[in-house]
This record gives C-alpha cells, structure tokens and sequence, in this order.
C-alpha cells in the first residue's frame, strides 16, 4: 500500500499552515496515518511556503514509513494558491502529465521581479496555463481568491473544497468540515467557502453566475455607454473597451467614460481592430492616471478595508490598525492645484533647489475617525481632478499620443501599433512618471517624429520605435536607451544622406 502524495504552494497570508493542518486532522479522524511537513519560504513575495503531506490510503496493521520531503514526478496532487505557484511546481518536476492532479487558483499576485518592471512585467498567464495542461494529469483551475471573497472566507478553505471535490483523498466532506470546526476560527465563512471549492470541482456553474452578476452590478449606470461601445466597436475589442468604461467611470465619472469613447471613434476610420484594441487597453491605463487623488480612494475604499481585515483573519468587533505612510514631494502637491498656481510652486521649487529634494513625511492611521477622514477628504476632490495641473498635463499629453497613432496609421499599421504600445513606458506618479515620460519624450523626438515625417521608411520605423521602448523598459536610468537610440541613428544616417 503506497502513500497518496500531496505539495502545497501558498504565499504568505494564505493559510498554507491552516490548510495542512485541515488535511492532518480530517486524515487522523478516519484513522489514517499522515505526515506533514511544512517549509517555511521567504517574505515579499520572492517564493511561496511549501508544505508536503503523505496519507495512507486506509488503515494499516503498523504504522508505515512516510517521507518528509517531496521527490520529483511523485507528487500525486499538487495544490496552488495562485497560478505562477502551480508553475513553480511545474518547472521543479513536481508536476507530471502521467500522475499529478493540480488543484490552482487562477488569480495572480504580481512577485517582486513583475512589480520592478518598467513596463508590464508580469508573466504570461497564457504560458502558464498551457503548461498547466500539457503538464497535469488532471485541473482543477478557477479563481479561488474571488470565491473566498465572496464566501467572506480565506483561500484555503476554497482550496480544502476542491481538494475534496477531487475524490483524490479517501477522506469524506463530513470529516473535512469537522476539521474546519475544529480549528475554531470563522468557522461559518470557512464552511461556505469550503462547500463553493468542493461544487466547483464537482461541475457545478456557481463561479460562471458570480462573476456575470458582478460585471452587470459594476455596469450600473453606465448601461447607456456599454451599449453605444457594442453598437461602435468590433466583437474582438469589445471586451477591452467595456472594461475601459467600468474603469474611468469608476475613477472619475460617466462623462469621462464617455470621453474615453468619443477618443476611439477617431481611430475607427483606421479600419484595424488590432489597433483599437491595443490603443483601448492603453488609453483606459493612461486616463485613469496614479495622482494624490487616486491613492486616497484605494486607501479608502471599502473593499481594501475589508480584504487587509480579511488578510490578518480579524474577527467579527475584533479591532484592526492600519498606519499609511505618505511622503509628497513639491511635484505631487503641485499635481492637485490648478495649472497657474502649480506653474508658480514648481518655478519656485526649480529656483530654490528644493524640486526633487524636498518632502514631507506624514503617517495616516486610517482605522482612526481622523485619519480616514483626512484621506477621504482627499479622495472627494475627485470632482476637483478636471481642474487639477496634473489633469491638464495628461490630457494634452494623450492627445498627442492619439495624434501620432492616427498619423502613423495612416502610413502603416504596423508602426502604429508600436507608438500604442509606447504608453507602457508611462506609468506611476513622481519619479516613476518622471523617468518614462522624458524617456518617451526621447522616443518621440529622434525616432517617432521622423518616421512621421518621411525620413524613415515605415518598417524600418516600427522596428525602431519597438527596438526602443523595449531598451527604456530595460533599466529605469535610461542607458539602454541612450544607446539604443545612438545606434538607431547611426543606421538612419546613411540612408538619409541616400535620399537627399
């Protein structure tokens, strides 16, 4: 009689721990034997804690020997609490085509190479998902964060559902829960979460009926506008643009929606959905801009109170603290003040040296009535963001943008697509902002100008254009494309000479 095998990846505050100890305790209470062993990972979200466990599948006469750590294409179940964890295993040989049953979630939580990225750094989730099939015997895949968000529970209890709809383990649902009521902690929401994993590994639909009505309750409002995006713009965009909408609406209000529409109808005469919906996905990012405003609405929302409480597993009455540290510079407090008054604190700032130099610290306990207050009234100038220097700024700036992608389409698709694709270098607020923006700056003046105007055939020019962006995505200091862009000259000049 072998063991039946199982490896857990789970990150930090994703009760791993819990979970094992679920799986422990149902086991023991049908009498069978189990070892658990449970390795510790590393914080910031560099690597997950692992644990294995060994369960025999029935009651023996002795007590067996069970391994301690996990060996390479013996892992009979493998569970993730997020998708690039499955992939972990997957690349470790842990998972494999002809034995594995992977049970994952497919929500992702960036690590910390994916958030160091200039541009977008995260993983390709398609790539994940491929290997996940090709490399698993069976799947059990579905957004299990959203699931236990709903249930009010932690992903655990979700995982520990699908595990028991699986069948893998010879451990009935009764004695699951009895060990999810051992445990003692939320236990109702546990149980609810516990039960919507299990019918989901079962077949049942309940995620595919969640998720419609959250998209039709964040559509409240703005149906007119879903309906004019369905009417104007092509299937294969359709679902870009109308989370588009739910954005901006969200950030600032319908009107703004609305502008955001009123923008790709000037790119339909291009007649290349590829396009539109390059420049929609961007267009919805660059317009709904990272300011002082913006940062106070996520800290103040809801639903980040609820998921730090549900984070640090607080209890129903049970008191939880939370101090955010602010440190504004001259820059972003002239971002919210109207465009002469802003002007006016910047030259001052240039003059006295201070721009860059100066800032001011502030620690905002938002579990306080004084300090959410603060940070609510900061959030409510979300009416007052139109007037903001910060507001202009970006405005002008997107329109550029939009000028150079309908010039360029009208030379070629192709070099059109690459100055869309460009927006990716503008991201964040400060110095972030500050380096991609001159760093785009850059990209328009020695390449994507001149392709604009003739002096660069239109392949050629899309090359460049690519062949930069990707170097100013590379290093945040800029000389990867210093001498990207040497180089790129360097190749144009003989051939300008040529022409003239």
């Amino acid at each position: 009689m072998k063991p039946i095998t199982l490896l857990v990846g789970a990150l930090g505050g994703d009760g791993g721990g819990v979970l094992c100890d679920w799986i422990v305790v149902a086991a023991q209470s049908r009498g069978l034997d189990v070892q658990a062993t449970q390795i510790p990972g590393v914080a910031q979200r560099t690597g997950a804690t692992t644990y294995y466990l060994e369960v025999m599948p029935a009651p023996g006469a002795r007590a067996p020997v069970l391994a301690l750590n996990p060996a390479i294409g013996e892992v009979d179940v493998a569970l993730a609490t997020e998708l690039l964890e499955a992939g972990r295993m997957i690349f470790n040989g842990f998972v494999t085509p002809d034995r594995t049953t992977l049970i994952a979630s497919t929500h992702r939580v960036l690590a910390i190479g994916e958030r160091m990225a200039m541009g977008d750094g995260s993983f390709d989730v398609g790539r994940l998902l491929r290997a996940v099939k090709e490399r698993s015997r069976e799947q059990i895949l579905f957004d299990m964060d959203q699931a236990a968000e709903e249930a009010g529970g932690v992903i655990n209890a979700v995982l520990l559902g699908a595990l028991a709809g699986s069948g893998r383990l010879p451990i009935p649902d009764e004695a699951f829960e009895a060990a999810i009521r051992h445990g003692g902690k939320a236990v109702d929401t546990n149980l609810a979460a516990f039960a919507f994993g299990r019918g989901h590994a079962r077949g049942e639909l309940a995620q595919t009926v969640r998720e419609h009505r959250k998209r039709q309750a964040a559509a409240r409002g703005i149906e007119d506008l879903m309906a004019r995006a369905r009417q104007s713009f092509p299937s294969a965009s359709l679902d870009v643009i109308e989370e588009g909408i739910r954005r901006l609406a969200a950030y600032q209000d319908r009107r703004y929606a609305a502008l955001y529409l009123d923008r790709l109808d000037a790119l339909q005469a291009a007649g290349s959905p590829e396009l539109l919906r390059d420049t929609a996905r961007h267009l919805a990012v660059r317009m709904s801009f990272e300011d002082v405003i913006r940062v106070a609405q996520a800290k103040t929302s809801v639903e980040r109170l609820a998921r730090v409480r549900g984070e640090v597993r607080a209890k129903d009455g049970e008191p939880v603290e939370i101090t955010e540290h602010f440190k504004p510079g001259i820059e972003e407090i002239a971002a919210v003040l109207p465009p002469g008054w802003a002007r006016r604190l910047l030259a001052w700032g240039e003059r006295t040296g201070r721009l860059g130099r100066t800032y001011f610290s502030m620690h905002v306990r938002t579990t306080t009535v004084l300090g959410f207050a603060r940070l609510r009234l900061v959030a409510a100038l979300r009416g007052w963001r139109p007037r903001t220097h910060r507001y202009a700024e970006e405005q002008a700036e997107i329109e550029r943008w939009l000028a150079q992608i309908r010039a360029a389409a009208a030379i070629d698709i192709g070099l059109a697509r690459e100055i869309a694709e460009c927006a990716r270098l503008i991201k964040g607020y400060g110095d972030t902002h500050k380096r991609g923006s001159e760093n785009y700056r850059h990209i328009t003046e020695q390449v994507i100008a001149p392709a604009l105007e003739g002096r660069l055939a239109p392949r050629v020019a899309a090359d460049a254009v690519a062949s930069a962006r990707v170097a100013a995505l590379a290093d945040p200091e800029g000389e990867s494309l210093s001498r990207a862009l040497a180089a790129i000259e360097a190749a144009a000049r003989p051939v300008r000479q040529a022409a003239e």
